[in-house]
């Protein structure tokens, strides 16, 4: 739920009650005209309804009873609950969804048995009647009181299509039943169709049921992320007492004890201990991450052997885990721009296959002779039957699901089903450097002493402790188990350096202008050597006496160790790649020439991000950005994709529709690979769909017949129409397991 300063609010409703995409279209439609509402989408795949209202217009409730008025319903409690609930309605209808299905199947048998092989036995028609009457009046009700609803309101789903088809095809073989002597009078038999009324119920709750556990699976990603989520605590109390309580009752400031093995429940800030933590669940990085005092841990990574205590800074809704699973969420539910197409043709779908079979029984009625009317009520019944339009409506969110599901799993958050649809047209990316191609952190590289003097070491490190320098700390990070000494009259010289005493004797830590200025002397040795480091684009900082140069300290912001491998990857795949950075020309042409890029610029403002980024667009090339500070969020968010660094700024995650959790730049390929992967499948699923009806409905109508006399079995009809569904999930699925 997000509230914005128009007073507006985007909320997120489970829809129950659909039954097909056109289910979904109509609930669509009743919420966008109400009063209030500024946007309205379901998404059939997910069974949720994302809606952005004027609170002070209109509330859940009344959309609620405008769902409700079509004959659908919306779930309206809590978010927190909202899961739950969902998953035990799920659950119950999945159950009675199978226990009907099997049912039927038993009952279908025996009419399929004597509608085949036995159809002159005595009392033969009558034994299919009690038989198929509980499978398509009882185990089949749900389709007539939905095709019910529809009508009411002057509107048509797949339930009405299935009514129809079985109600005819029912109704038909009762009345050859009652009325025989109809047709005996004018010589032709009196034939029933119990069987297929019978079986095309059975093989339509089949498919459903089928479909329901394949839908299930693309939705595994959630489930595993919110299976991450503890469900109690351990809380230090003062006087040191240990007390074990819900997740829900954790506020931020107490202090958590983790055990060997236990989840995090919180994200947090370590107190005391260390530990190994597996954050692969998060950043899919297989590599457990050291922990010690200060650094930051997250909800729903394990901690391995070590214990340690940490105090709670985010719980709830506030941690990266449960932002994780709403960005995965929100995602999963969004729409790609291809599917607004094939909503529209949704929409249209039931109507126009009402229209197509009453236009068969008509044309079969005027042109098919003695048989005109039963052989067309047949082809009318199997067009209802074999037109079906799950399929096109699964196409797309089933593989968006499931593509969104697995970029999660592999540490890539994808915001929107536009960014995984966009990310395939990549042909250009713009690289910040600091951060993305680099640490973006200083490290001492290099260290060179005039003499090994432990004393001069443990001098160096007291007067870097007391500096506020962004170098100065990378020093403090270098030096591990080197005592302090006790230093006085620490004095800062802006842009140059420090300068301090120690046992009566001056020392200085800066740059070679302070130096020069203070006429000391560098010994030719460090000279050489500090030349060497800075064609290297290093930076050099000097440590001296006062009289002498005791120390040449190299210094740069390293590449991460899978930038190159990650450049040359995308330049394999045709991308052209440019290099931005508001560092001098040095530094950026050496990173340059180590990570391979052809194209970079030094100096450059955030505001020259941005406009480099539209001159690209210019040129007709379709633009990521890839950065992770606040300098890089204009750039981000005018990029045709924007991708942020998960450990940048929380402003550049904001504006980014991507973010890799772990900042390794070789997931900016693999988000590539999945979006050329989802769009494939959308595309094949699609393909599948539109093959199906364009070829099953001429079919159906009995096209075939003066060219070989062939008629589809309504019955056949019924089993393809259940497969088209489940071939269109199943081929969704087949993304998890790609490469």
């Amino acid at each position: 739920m997000a509230i914005n300063d128009k007073n507006t609010i985007t909320q997120n409703f489970p829809v129950l009650g659909m039954t097909c995409a056109s289910c979904a279209s109509n609930a669509e439609s009743i919420v966008q005209h109400q009063e209030g509402v500024l946007s309205a989408s379901v998404n059939f795949a997910t069974g949720n309804l994302t809606v952005e209202y004027l609170l002070n217009i209109t509330d859940a409730v009344k959309l609620q009873k405008a769902v409700q008025s079509v004959g659908y319903d919306l779930l309206v409690e809590d978010e927190t609950k909202q899961q739950e609930t969902i998953e035990a309605i799920h659950e119950k209808k999945f159950k009675q969804l199978k226990t009907r299905t099997i049912w039927a199947i038993i009952m279908s048998l025996p009419v399929v048995i004597l509608g085949m092989f036995f159809m002159n036995m005595p009392y033969a028609n009558l034994i299919m009647w009690a038989f198929s009457t509980p499978v398509v009046l009882w185990l089949g009700r749900g389709f007539f009181s939905g095709a019910w609803k529809q009508a009411k309101h002057g509107s048509a789903n797949m339930d009405t299509l299935v009514a129809l088809s079985t109600g005819i095809a029912y109704l038909f073989s009762v009345f050859n039943i009652l009325f025989s002597d109809f047709w005996e009078a004018r010589g032709l038999e009196a034939h029933v169709y119990f069987e297929a009324a019978a079986v095309i119920v059975a093989f339509i709750l089949l498919g459903k049921l089928l479909e329901e556990k394949a839908k299930g699976n693309t939705s595994s990603a959630i489930k595993k992320l919110m299976g991450l989520q503890a469900k109690t605590v351990v809380v230090l109390q003062s006087g040191g007492t240990e007390k074990q309580i819900a997740i829900e009752n954790v506020k931020v400031g107490d202090v958590i004890l983790v055990k060997p093995g236990e989840k995090i429940a919180v994200d947090g800030m370590v107190t005391s201990g260390t530990s190994y933590v597996d954050e692969s669940m998060l950043s899919g990085e297989p590599v457990p991450v050291l922990k010690k005092e200060n650094e930051k841990v997250f909800a729903g990574t394990i901690n391995q052997k070590g214990s340690f205590q940490f105090k709670a800074v985010k719980i709830g809704k506030e941690t990266m885990l449960a932002q994780i699973i709403k960005m995965v969420q929100d995602a999963q539910g969004s729409k790609a721009p291809v599917q607004k197409l094939v909503d529209k043709i949704a929409g249209i779908f039931v109507p126009t296959v009402i229209g197509i079979a009453t236009l068969t029984f008509i044309l079969w009625f005027l042109l098919g002779g003695d048989n005109g009317v039963v052989q067309g009520l047949l082809a009318a019944v199997t067009v209802l039957v074999i037109a079906c339009p799950c399929a096109l409506g699964l196409a797309t969110p089933t593989a968006i699901m499931v593509g969104v599901g697995k970029g999660a799993e592999n540490g890539i958050l994808i915001k929107d089903a536009e960014s995984l649809e966009f990310a395939k047209k990549i042909n250009a990316i713009v690289l910040d450097k600091t951060g993305t191609i680099t640490e973006g952190r200083p490290q001492v590289t290099d260290m060179q002493w005039l003499d090994n003097d432990d004393t001069a070491k443990d001098i160096l490190l007291s007067i870097e402790k007391q500096s506020e320098h962004p170098l100065a700390e990378a020093v403090v990070k270098h030096f591990v188990g080197v005592s302090n000494k006790a230093i006085s009259n620490f004095y800062s010289i802006t842009g140059k350096g420090v300068k301090a005493n120690y046992n009566n004797e001056t020392y200085f830590v800066g740059n070679k202008k302070l130096l020069a200025e203070n006429n000391i002397s560098i010994p030719k040795p460090l000279l050489q050597q500090a030349e060497e480091w800075s064609k290297l684009s290093k930076t050099v900082i000097w440590f001296s006496n006062s009289h002498q140069a005791l120390c040449a300290v190299a210094i740069s912001d390293k590449i991460k160790e899978s930038s190159v491998q990650a450049i040359k990857e995308m330049q394999n795949m045709g991308i052209d790649l440019y290099m931005l950075t508001g560092d001098n020309e040095a530094t950026a042409k050496a990173i340059a020439e180590q990570t391979g890029i052809k194209y970079y610029e030094a100096e450059v403002l955030p505001q020259h991000k941005a406009d480099f980024v539209k001159e690209l667009q210019k040129q007709g090339k379709t633009v990521a950005m890839v950065g992770d500070g606040i300098n890089d969020s204009a750039a981000l968010a005018i990029a045709d994709v924007s991708i942020a660094m998960g450990k940048g700024s929380d402003i550049a995650m904001d504006v980014a529709r991507m973010t890799i959790v772990s900042s390794d730049l070789c997931k900016v390929p693999q988000a590539i690979k999945l979006s050329k992967q989802t769009v494939a499948t959308i595309k094949q699923n699609l393909f599948w769909a539109f093959i199906y009806n364009l070829i099953g409905i001429p079919i159906a109508a009995g096209v075939l017949y003066p060219v070989n006399g062939f008629l589809l079995n309504p019955m056949i009809a019924g089993a393809a129409m259940a497969m088209s569904s489940v071939s269109v999930v199943s081929n969704s699925l087949r993304l998890k397991w790609k490469r």
